[in-house]
């Protein structure tokens, strides 16, 4: 259901707002994807196995316990940045259909129903 125009002034109205009261966070915002998210997780599951395996690595014969630690990070870490890729899978997908879905509204809005 479109808005009436009451409705989409007000609308236009915050978002002004919202761009002038911090447009920093307003770009930041505007440009942010899931994509760019589901990246930096992978990034810091990286960083959490690399870390895991140091660890793992250094402590072994001296501190099992520690080089335990270590693995389990790294099974947690390679845990994540599967669940981001296949998420991320599935929102490709999800996000194809969802985009044509959006187009069709945008064409029906301009042409007025």
């Amino acid at each position: 259901m479109p808005l009436n125009e009451h409705e989409q002034r007000i609308l236009e109205e915050i978002e002004r707002q919202f761009y002038e009261d911090d447009p920093k966070l307003a770009e930041t915002v505007a440009n942010t994807t899931i994509g760019d998210l589901a990246r930096r997780k992978r990034k810091w599951a990286a960083v959490g196995f690399v870390a895991g395996l140091l660890l793992m690595f250094i402590f072994f014969t001296r501190y099992t316990w520690v080089a335990l630690v270590g693995f389990i990070v790294m099974v947690v870490s390679v845990g994540w940045i599967a669940m981001t890729l296949t998420r991320s899978g599935t929102e490709k997908l999800a996000s194809a259909g969802l985009n044509s879905r959006l187009e069709r509204l945008r064409q029906r809005w301009t042409r007025g129903g």
